[in-house]
């Protein structure tokens, strides 16, 4: 496979957003391993909790409610989220500090249980992440889809993105990229086009020496 050398794309989306000082500060870098294992495992259930209940409806609207979510749901306690019962979780989807929505709501125990899990193998669920390899970071979007409730699709990598994990996002902007230039032929989560996706990334980032967070945003930015 023949990629367009990063260069190339880094000088278009500099030329399209106001040259290249515009652009880097515009650039997001990763948060190192040290600063991933910084956030409480609370934390990382608030985020991903926040995502899904973003999913098809307006962001600001969730914000606004999140501080009775945080109220609601004991600060997403991860062993106090283990111990609520079906009855209790019901009750909570009806309270109205929060957007009542049943399905949702149960994702909160699910992926609680999925974090308790890497706890007992990682010593916190922010380990395991900060461990997870950059080169294989499709592998990680497979696990949460996998072991999470909601968190396929762009709804886990968008929550590593907020977190600090390096990771590319396969946005319109740079599914339409890779399309076009016939690194990826099949639908954007089947496992050809995200192993594709992944090669792509991995070359960029030998050849640049940048993070799969600013190469991502090059790309999108390259194509606007």
């Amino acid at each position: 496979m023949q990629y367009e050398p990063f260069q190339t794309i880094y000088e278009r989306a500099a030329l399209r957003h106001g040259g290249q000082h515009t652009l880097e500060q515009q650039l997001t870098k990763p948060a190192s391993s040290e600063q991933l294992c910084q956030h409480s495992d609370d934390r990382w259930l608030a985020a991903f909790s926040q995502k899904i209940f973003q999913s098809g409806i307006n962001w600001q609207v969730v914000r606004n409610k999140w501080e009775g979510f945080e109220s609601v749901f004991f600060g997403f306690d991860i062993e106090k989220m283990l111990l609520i019962h079906d009855e209790m979780w019901e009750e909570k989807a009806k309270d109205p500090r929060i957007i009542r929505h049943l399905g949702k709501v149960m994702t909160i125990r699910e992926n609680a249980l999925m974090i308790h899990e890497c706890q007992l193998s990682h010593g916190s669920f922010a380990k395991f992440i900060a461990d997870w390899p950059s080169h294989d970071i499709i592998g990680l979007w497979l696990y949460l889809k996998q072991h999470g409730k909601r968190l396929g699709g762009n709804t886990g990598p968008y929550t590593l993105r907020i977190m600090g994990k390096d990771t590319f996002l396969m946005t319109r902007d740079v599914e339409g990229y890779l399309r076009l230039n016939e690194i990826i032929s099949t639908g954007k989560d089947t496992k050809s086009a995200l192993l594709a996706a992944q090669a792509a990334f991995n070359h960029w980032q030998k050849e640049s020496g940048r993070s799969l967070n600013e190469i991502s945003q090059c790309i999108a930015m390259s194509v606007n």
